[in-house]
């Protein structure tokens, strides 16, 4: 309708100036012939050659009176009226002056049509009044009137059918799309929209939107199947204490509430390290990189470090670097990553772990190797995924190893805030964890390194020493992982695997 509406006054617009115009034009050349005739009369006057009696003229073009100082006519053309002037003196004088035409009714002269008489001055005072016929100008507004009060209604209903089947047809895919997304909506279920044939913005559109709802569904999925992978892992410890707590309230003197107490303690630290895991999984997917932010920190002193907390335990660890190798980020946060890893490595190796940093273009690249049983390749990026389980030898008994599934999400969530990657690749004897991250060029020392081997190690806090919110952030834009890179395929078995006696993670 608006467009309809928009389109008739745009016409009416177009025909009032499409009228305007050629009247306009059709009248300036009456009044061009006219004054040209006058002209032509007023050449002989000026000349001193006195137009002859009657003053010659194209017969039934003009109309020539010459008026004398004295206002009387003094010479005239064939057929016009000798005594009574078409103007009198003072307008035609004011129309010589200014130059314009007078439109006139010649019939009070004899003249059977409409003129317009222009007044042209010439010597002795004397006016000479030129009359052009109107009635062809005025006959042809009127066809032309005539014309555009049939053809302006007619060309705007051609123009609005027109209208509206183009917009129709624009607008059809656009009302598929609305109803699929009614029904999206009423079902609660993601469903691709219709994509029209027509390849223009309405299917780049559509195209845009099945693609978001196609993330938004496997976001969905994805929430979904960690609020169940979740509540699984909860379930199990909250059914062991609550088991050994009614066993011990309904037989008091048969229990040794010693070892009630330890079994319900273990049973409680692991619901610890659950909610833990998962608080820092939560602030790192939240958590949005910025660049200047974070302190320099040499990951060669943390390697070190971290090996000799493993001092003592199953098998040794070994480390090894090749001089400072400093990156922009939070100490707290990066230690973590390595604890993990190392802990992940203890419980699997056979007789050694190996633990290196180094330089490599531009990059601290930071590894972790053991000898334990690998993990085949298909199934080494899988293991980045949370709550994931291996069957093979690296996935053991949930009770043994204590682990959740969420090592290798955190190690690598960790990572990326550091604008780095991590992958395993497999070696000869086992498996090998790669941490790469941007390294601070030509910088051998950092200020924020972690504690001497000497010193009391800090107690491990992750959901504090990871925080997004924390002061000490990670510094550099994560840049996308390069999963084309061979060995860039991770286990999250690995993840699981963390020393019973070891920080909760």
């Amino acid at each position: 309708m608006t467009t309809t509406v928009g389109l008739a006054v745009a016409l009416v617009a177009g025909a009032m100036l499409l009228r305007g115009t050629l009247q306009a034009s059709l009248t300036r050349e009456v009044d061009n012939t006219a004054r040209q005739g006058g002209q032509e009369v007023v050449a002989l006057i000026n000349g001193h050659q006195p137009p002859p009696d009657p003053v010659p003229v194209v017969a039934g073009t003009l109309t020539v009176q010459v008026l004398g100082p004295d206002g009387r006519i003094v010479n005239a053309s064939p057929g016009a009226d000798q005594l009574v002037p078409l103007l009198p003196l003072a307008q035609a004088a004011a129309a010589a002056r200014t130059g314009r035409a007078v439109l006139l009714d010649g019939r009070p002269f004899g003249i059977p049509y409409l003129m317009r008489v222009v007044a042209v001055p010439a010597n002795g005072h004397q006016i000479v009044l030129s009359a052009a016929a109107y009635t062809e100008v005025r006959d042809s507004m009127r066809a032309l009137g005539r014309a555009l009060i049939v053809g302006t209604p007619v060309l705007l209903l051609l123009l609005a059918g027109a209208t509206w089947l183009v917009v129709g047809s624009t607008l059809r895919p656009i009302a598929a799309l609305r109803r699929g997304a009614q029904m999206v909506t009423a079902t609660g279920k993601a469903r691709e929209l219709p994509v029209p044939e027509a390849r223009d913005e309405v299917r780049t559109l559509a195209i845009t939107l099945n693609d978001m709802l196609a993330r938004l569904d496997a976001a969905g999925r994805q929430q979904r199947s960690l609020v169940s992978d979740t509540a699984h892992e909860l379930r199990s410890p909250i059914a062991s204490i609550r088991a050994q707590l009614e066993v011990a309230l309904d037989h008091p003197e048969q229990q040794a509430w010693n070892q009630t107490g330890r079994d319900v303690l273990a049973d409680t630290l692991r619901l610890s390290r659950l909610a833990e895991d998962l608080l820092v999984l939560a602030r790192l997917d939240e958590y949005q990189p910025r660049a200047g932010v974070g302190k320099p920190v040499d990951l060669a002193a943390l390697v070190t470090e971290e090996a000799e907390r493993g001092t003592g335990g199953r098998v040794p660890v070994t480390a090894r670097a090749t001089g400072p190798c400093v990156v922009t980020g939070e100490v707290e946060g990066l230690r973590r990553l390595l604890r993990n890893l190392i802990d992940n490595a203890l419980r699997y190796a056979k007789s050694g772990v190996e633990v290196t940093a180094r330089r490599e273009a531009g990059e601290a690249v930071l590894t972790v190797s053991d000898d334990g049983p690998g993990i085949p390749p298909a199934d080494r990026e899988r293991a980045f995924d949370r709550f994931v389980r291996l069957d093979d030898a690296r996935s053991r008994d949930e009770a043994e190893t204590g682990g959740a599934g969420l090592g290798l999400a955190i190690v690598r969530a960790i990572a990326r805030t550091h604008g780095g990657s991590a992958y395993l690749e497999g070696t000869a004897q086992g498996l090998r964890a790669v941490v790469r991250l941007p390294a601070i060029p030509d910088q051998p020392a950092a200020p924020d390194q972690p504690a001497a081997p000497d010193q009391p190690a800090v107690p491990d806090q992750p959901a504090a020493s990871v925080s997004p919110g924390s002061a000490d952030q990670p510094a550099v834009t994560p840049p996308p992982m390069d999963v084309t890179r061979p060995g860039r395929e991770i286990s999250s078995k690995h993840a699981d695997a963390g020393r019973q006696t070891g920080p909760p993670r």
